[in-house]
């Protein structure tokens, strides 16, 4: 499954980096570039079959009603809403959350780049206190256990994205790409 979901964010962002050139070129806001990203993301889910899945932008609700919260380092609870996120909604609890994306322009302050880099790590944690209800039936009470996490850093001025990917809690590649 990972390196379905890696093929389909590499795919995805390919496309998008080609295709949006105007938006991003243009210095739309992120929330506009992150909606395009969803787009194609959400074509590839749909190519490679995924059909239980959804591709949502600034989500951030359980299947309950609750709003969507993670742990911090410090074992803090934090309200999240990542900018891109492919899940099911809570309705495959054994495999709920595949991919969450978070979008910076390189001009940001630095903090808030450091701040989105975290929330992926914990994102991608598999669980908090090593304890995990992976009885089919149980949500976690905090979000995480994304397969795949992505940091996308766009450098308008010199046509260039930087990708950071994390996985488990880590960030285990990251590549510089053209646009």
């Amino acid at each position: 499954m990972e390196k379905l979901l890696n093929n389909i964010f590499r795919e995805s962002n390919n496309q998008f980096l080609e295709q949006e050139m105007d938006n991003i070129s243009n210095d739309v806001i992120e929330r506009n570039l992150c909606g395009r990203l969803a787009i194609y993301l959400n074509d590839k889910i749909r190519e490679n079959k995924l059909i239980d899945y959804f591709v949502d932008t600034e989500y951030n609700r359980k299947q309950n009603g609750q709003v969507k919260t993670i742990l911090d380092d410090e074992f803090n609870i934090i309200n999240i809403n990542c900018d891109i996120i492919v899940h099911s909604r809570g309705n495959n609890i054994s495999a709920d959350n595949l991919i969450a994306i978070e979008m910076k322009k390189s001009n940001r302050p630095e903090q808030e780049k450091i701040t989105d880099k975290k929330r992926l790590r914990a994102l991608t944690k598999e669980s908090y206190d090593d304890i995990w209800s992976n009885d089919g039936v149980t949500l976690p009470e905090h979000v995480c256990g994304y397969i795949l996490g992505y940091y996308i850093e766009l450098n308008i001025k010199e046509k260039q994205c930087l990708i950071e990917v994390y996985k488990k809690g880590n960030k285990t590649n990251e590549w510089t790409q053209e646009f």
